[in-house]
Order: C-alpha cells, then sequence, then structure tokens
C-alpha cells in the first residue's frame, strides 16, 4: 500500500500537476494573458516540451500583440494628424471612427458622433455616387469644395465603407493667396513710383494756384499780363489738383489695404484668457450695446493682437446690421473637448450675398475697405482655425462662428 500510494504521488507530480499546468496556460492565453509561464519546460520528455511549446506560443502572441499596439498607435497618429476627414461606415451606415479634422468637419467630438448615422451627420450624399468626384457641400465646421473618395472593407467579417473628404477651398485660397503676394509686389513697386510724383507735383501746384489767387487779390497786380489766373480759372486748377491728389491719396489706402493681406505675419502665440478677450473687444464697441453670453473659463494659444482685429471686425459689422433694425448684437463661447467656439450674432437683415462674403474688396458698405472678413479668415487660419458666417435659422439675422483649437488641442 506505501508503495502504491508513492507510485501515485510520484505519477500526480509527474503527470497530473504538469497537466493542470497547461490546462491554466491556455485559459490565459485564451484571456490574452501572455505574461504567464509554466516551470518544467524542456525538451528531453513530453509534457515537459509541451509547457516549453506552451511558453513559446505566448512569448510569440505576446510580441505580435505588442506589434499590433504599436502599429495601431502609429495609424491613429498619422489619421490625426492628416488634414483631410476620414470617416468609417458600417453595413447601417452608421459611423464607427472618425479622425481629428472629420471632428472639426462635424464641429463634434468623436464621442458625440460614432454611432450616429450618416443622413444625421449630413454625410448621406458622400455615401453615394460616383467616386472620386468635386462636391459643393457646408458642414457644421465649415462648407467649400470637397474631393470626395470613398472605399470598401471587411472588418469583423462586415462590409464598411472609408469616406474621405479632402478640402480643397483651403488649397485654393492659398494659391489665391501666393498669387496675390507676387501680384501686390509687382503693382504696389509700379504704382508706388508714379503716386509719389503725382502726389507730390499737385501739392505743388495747389500751392501755387493759392498764392497766385493771392496775389490776384492785391491792386495793380491782377492786371499784368500773365501774372495770375483768374479767380474762376483758378477754382477750377485747385478742384481738379484736388481731385488728383483725392485719387492719388485714394490709391494709396488702396495698396495700403492690399498690401495687409498679403503681408499678414505669422501668429506669436502665447495663452490668451477667452473671457478677458471677448469682454475687453466687446466693450469697445460704443454705437451699440453689445451683450456677452458668458462660457465656460478656457485659455486658448493665440496671437491676442490678431484676434483682437478679427473679433473687432466680426463685432463691428454684427454692429452695423443691428444699427439697420434696431436689433442687438449677442456675444458668447463655448468649450468642447478639442476646440473653443466664439460666436457673434446680430439681429440684423441678415446676409444677401453669402457667395462674395470673403471675396477680396467686395464689400456692401458705401465706406467699406471689402478686407475685413478675408483678412478674419486668414486670421483664424493662421491659428489652425475656421471662420464661418450664415444666416440664423431661428431668427432674422446673421451668425458669425469662429473655431479655434483648444489649449493642447489640434493644431490644424
Amino acid at each position: 500500500m506505501a508503495v502504491w500510494l508513492g507510485v501515485a504521488a510520484a505519477l500526480r507530480e509527474r503527470v497530473v500537476r504538469p497537466l493542470q499546468t497547461l490546462s491554466n496556460m491556455l485559459a490565459a492565453l485564451k484571456e490574452e494573458d501572455f505574461s504567464m509561464r509554466a516551470r518544467g519546460a524542456r525538451t528531453d520528455d513530453a509534457l515537459g516540451l509541451a509547457l516549453f511549446e506552451v511558453n513559446t506560443l505566448g512569448q510569440t502572441l505576446r510580441e505580435q500583440r505588442l506589434g499590433a499596439q504599436e502599429a495601431s498607435a502609429l495609424l491613429a497618429r498619422v489619421m490625426a494628424e492628416i488634414d483631410v476627414a476620414v470617416f468609417a461606415f458600417d453595413d447601417q451606415r452608421s459611423l464607427r471612427l472618425v479622425n481629428r479634422a472629420g471632428e472639426w468637419l462635424l464641429a463634434e467630438p468623436a464621442e458625440r458622433v460614432v454611432g450616429r448615422d450618416a443622413a444625421s451627420l449630413g454625410l448621406a450624399e458622400c455615401l453615394v455616387g460616383e467616386v472620386p468626384r468635386v462636391l459643393d457641400a457646408g458642414f457644421p465646421g465649415g462648407g467649400g469644395r470637397w474631393e470626395v473618395r470613398r472605399s470598401t472593407f471587411r472588418l469583423g467579417g462586415r462590409p464598411h465603407q472609408l469616406l474621405v473628404l479632402s478640402d480643397l477651398s483651403r488649397a485654393l485660397r492659398e494659391e489665391e493667396r501666393e498669387a496675390t503676394r507676387r501680384l501686390v509686389r509687382v503693382l504696389g513697386h509700379e504704382i508706388n513710383n508714379s503716386l509719389a510724383p503725382i502726389k507730390s507735383v499737385a501739392e505743388s501746384l495747389r500751392r501755387l494756384v493759392a498764392r497766385s489767387r493771392s496775389a490776384a487779390g492785391v491792386p495793380g497786380e491782377a492786371r499784368e499780363a500773365g501774372a495770375a489766373p483768374g479767380p474762376a480759372e483758378a477754382d477750377d486748377i485747385a478742384s481738379g489738383l484736388s481731385l488728383i491728389a483725392g485719387r492719388a491719396e485714394s490709391l494709396s489706402r488702396f495698396m495700403a489695404s492690399y498690401a495687409r493681406l498679403a503681408r499678414l505675419p505669422p501668429p506669436k502665440l502665447r495663452p490668451l484668457d477667452v473671457a478677458t478677450w471677448v469682454r475687453r473687444v466687446a466693450a469697445l464697441e460704443r454705437r451699440i450695446e453689445v451683450t456677452v453670453d458668458a462660457g465656460p473659463d478656457v485659455v486658448i494659444a493665440a496671437d491676442g493682437d490678431q484676434l483682437d482685429q478679427l473679433l473687432i471686425n466680426l463685432v463691428d459689422n454684427a454692429a452695423d446690421a443691428a444699427l439697420e433694425t434696431g436689433g442687438g448684437v449677442l456675444v458668447g463661447w463655448r468649450r468642447d473637448r478639442r476646440f473653443v467656439e466664439v460666436w457673434v450674432r446680430d439681429q440684423g437683415p441678415g446676409l444677401s450675398d453669402t457667395a462674395n462674403l470673403f471675396v477680396p474688396f467686395f464689400t456692401t458698405k458705401p465706406e467699406g475697405s471689402g478686407i475685413g472678413l478675408v483678412l478674419s479668415r486668414q486670421i483664424a487660419e493662421a491659428h489652425g482655425g475656421r471662420l464661418t458666417l450664415a444666416n440664423r435659422e431661428e431668427e432674422k439675422g446673421a451668425e458669425a462662428r469662429l473655431l479655434l483649437p483648444a489649449m493642447g488641442g489640434p493644431a490644424g
């Protein structure tokens, strides 16, 4: 009996316990726990060899999972940094994946849009039709011309669609801006070379006419032949010279405005408190009371001087519109996970020509220069943000929406 018990104990130690260890190892691999290692793994007996192979399998699976995680992290990083909007929809047209640019396009973080259908996101039209194609469309984060590309893939055995939207408007604007810079350099050199002597001669002639008219008023001197033109003739000359000087000055202002568009310096980013910035600019408007709808405390990295100019332009335009109807102006902001939205709403007559809002030198104001909104959009895009204007839906008036990266948010 003692021998039998000893043999049974030895068999349990040599056979049953390794089998239990092997079972535990397989259960851990099933649960994707690759950190466990079996003792007694060796190659000189069958059970030891089985344990050795299970240890090797665990190490291989661990390395493969680490490689997959690194590849997924790299893919996520690449998708976050590219400036095209990427969306993945399942066979029910529900959104399953969106990158940072897509969040900006929808003006919502991924947590709020994942799981929603394409129709509610305004992307249903992009999932049908021929591709690639160019589409004129507006989205919460901005409108313009978009290149639509679409492909299919399978995930979990189910078909999915990968939708890619490339903003062609920004690229076209960059080309237009570069062409404008070159044009300004040429025109500025040639026109300024002509304006300087014209203005100088006009001013000299005006002073000469003024002296001649004074001399004509002195008894005796006015009757001398060729001494000076008559009063009526002098008035005509003075009027013409004033017109020349005025047009020269107007052309100088035109060139200065054009140069401002072409020479906007890169923003010097510093921490900027949004509440302080918005309240300061709202207080500058003296013609009408600007109501501030305060949002949360938030700090952004921005060039305060440039954003002051941007918001001053928006508030000034809103005040001009509100004064026409006796309405008011409301300014506010909100914070989301990745961006800060600043909006300016007026109760004016609304926008009559939205197609030409950002066309340089197009203006509906008698004394307007036509560069305020263009300059404002350049400032917004230089900060990695977007500026849009549209008529309000709930009531009469217009709304300007400025999206800017929050501190630690996207840079583009």
